[in-house]
């Protein structure tokens, strides 16, 4: 991905076009991010491995985008779109491919990083692309568009692997995909435009391994803090963390250092504007809070409400459908209404609802779960387009990839913390309910509750970040060069305020 130049706008056909590519792409990819949810028991059993070494099949893809995204930012302005997407779906398809016919499960697990190293690609390319190639007074309404693909995929990830698994093999997740995931790659192939030119430069390939090593530990040892076994890990957690903290710190210590004198791997400067700062804290405030809901959500509902893995996955839906398709409109009052009309609210509906979570008990109805996952998604919809919205716009061109790559790489450690902090005060609680008698599932039910209360917790400072969300003004920016698909013909995009991304 070049170097962005700014908004876009002649042929509005050919921009929506674009954008349209890379939205269905990240759809098809983010829709395989969850679609092992209910697979575990089944590969358990097919290959003898424990629910610990299955659980490796999320971990390393979640360890796999910590370690790759950061890497984004110096590689999109180096390379064309298309050869970005190229990329980024050559390896999904590859590790797809391998995953539908892994014979053992090492074999799986390399093809799920595989798979990630894709994934990781194409969400910064999508969001780079649209602050390139978007006019400042269209974008929430675009962006509003890939919520809905954002957060409808994972969504449906797991009620989609629910029907495959009652049809045949696990391997049916895959080869399912397999098709769509080819059709898009070969249909972007062709239509997809270069945006601008790449930018010629060094690597620092000291930060490389200091943004891979860092991230990684950072995220697994995070991951491992909520773990039910961590007491029997080969390393403790808590050092793994404290690893991955300090090279994160050397990480950042040398950007700085290179940004005095030569091209960084990730650019920093980014974080210098106080309006993409504010952003991003409340996003990582937010994501913890959401991602801890989530994960605590299918263990009320399975182990305390009593309900299968399917039936879980289905009561989820809604939720995930509310978000998305919210997406669209809270886009288009972003246009006309700005952040602060909108962030506060829905940040005030998310802390609510999380605080009536951590009020759920076994007698609690799962229709009433269903109407409280619901509205949190209603909130967290309010939330985030207009957070990712006005935080990117702040920058200047030369910083959207950068913006993106720090935005996706928090977005994981956040997921990570937010996961085991919930996971460590629910267990915490239920082990200490138990001693004072209470049988298994009430112990957990009482486990639940602390988790959503520090669920609640996080919101609650969301909402207090909130406050200090601003819709800030746009940078003047020129219009950029789109090269037609031999990657010689250049017209400029102007602006037609028709456009609408849709």
């Amino acid at each position: 991905m070049p170097a962005p130049h700014a908004t876009a706008t002649h042929s509005p056909a050919r921009v929506t076009a674009v954008l349209r590519i890379l939205v269905l792409s990240t759809f098809v990819v983010l829709l395989n991010e969850t679609i092992m949810v209910n697979a575990i028991p089944r590969l358990m059993r097919d290959f003898e491995v424990t629910a610990a070494a299955a659980g490796w099949l999320s971990t390393a893809f979640m360890l796999t985008m910590a370690v790759v995204i950061p890497v984004t930012g110096w590689f999109l302005q180096r390379v064309t779109t298309r050869t970005a997407f190229s990329l980024a779906m050559a390896l999904f398809l590859a590790g797809t491919t391998l995953a539908a016919a892994a014979p053992a499960f090492p074999v799986l697990l390399a093809a799920r990083v595989i798979q990630a190293s894709g994934t990781a690609v194409m969400m910064p390319l999508l969001m780079t692309t649209l602050m390139t190639l978007v006019p400042p007074q269209d974008r929430g309404r675009v962006m509003g568009n890939i919520t809905l693909v954002i957060s409808v995929a994972p969504a449906l990830g797991p009620a989609f692997s629910g029907v495959l698994l009652q049809l045949g093999s696990w391997r049916l997740l895959f080869v399912a995909v397999l098709p769509i995931a080819g059709a898009m790659a070969v249909f972007g192939r062709r239509k997809l435009v270069n945006i601008g030119e790449p930018q010629a430069g060094p690597i620092d390939w000291l930060s490389v391994p200091l943004a891979a090593a860092g991230f990684g530990a950072l995220v697994y040892g995070l991951s491992g803090l909520g773990a039910g076994d961590a007491d029997r890990a080969p390393v403790p957690p808590e050092a793994t963390t404290l690893v991955g903290a300090v090279l994160v710190g050397l990480f950042v210590w040398r950007q700085l250092a290179l940004q005095r004198s030569s091209a960084p791997l990730l650019d920093l400067r980014a974080l210098t504007y106080r309006h993409f700062s504010v952003a991003l804290g409340l996003m990582c405030l937010s994501f913890m809070a959401l991602m801890g809901a989530f994960i605590l959500l299918p263990i009320y509902l399975q182990e305390v409400c009593g309900l299968s893995s399917l039936q879980t996955g289905l009561l989820l839906i809604p939720g995930g459908l509310t978000m998305g398709l919210l997406g669209p409109q809270v886009g288009k009052l972003y246009d006309r209404l700005g952040a602060p009309r909108l962030v506060v609210p829905g940040a005030v509906v998310t802390a609510l609802c999380l605080a009536l979570f951590a009020l759920t008990g076994e007698q609690t109805s799962p229709w009433l779960v269903l109407a409280l996952h619901v509205a949190l998604s209603a909130g967290m919809a309010f939330v985030f387009t207009p957070v990712f919205t006005s935080g990117l716009s702040v920058l200047p061109p030369h910083l959207y990839p950068h913006g993106s790559a720090i935005l996706g790489s928090l977005q994981q450690v956040a997921a990570a913390a937010g996961t085991a902090l919930v996971i460590s005060v629910m267990s915490g609680h239920a082990a200490t309910a138990a001693a004072e008698g209470a049988d298994a599932t009430g112990a957990l039910a009482a486990g639940v509750r602390w988790g959503f209360g520090i669920g609640a917790v996080l919101g609650a400072v969301a909402v207090l970040v909130a406050l200090l969300i601003r819709t800030p003004p746009a940078p003047p920016q020129p219009a950029p060069e789109a090269l037609d698909e031999d990657g010689t013909t250049r017209d400029k995009i102007q602006k037609d305020p028709s456009f609408s991304g849709e």
